[in-house]
């Protein structure tokens, strides 16, 4: 797979995460790239989600968008 390709798959993750009510609620970072932490709140909470999920994010260019989202995400809280 391309470096452009595991990008859009990463975003593709990471979109699809937002979609459905997740939020970003830590980062660690590494050689091999970021684990992203995501929580789902509890009002967003429906029948059979998981409240919590994990990914493995390695292109610079994803790690670029969550950065991004995170970001927004601390103006809206903040």
């Amino acid at each position: 797979m391309s470096d452009y390709q595991e990008y859009l798959a990463e975003r593709d993750e990471i979109d699809y995460l937002i979609q459905q009510g997740y939020v970003i609620k830590g980062v660690t970072e590494n050689l091999s790239g970021a684990f992203v932490e995501f929580e789902l709140p509890a009002q967003s909470m429906s029948r059979g989600q998981q409240q919590y999920e994990r990914l493995h994010i390695k292109t610079a260019d994803a790690r670029k968008y969550f950065s991004v989202l995170l970001l927004k995400q601390a103006q809206k809280t903040g």
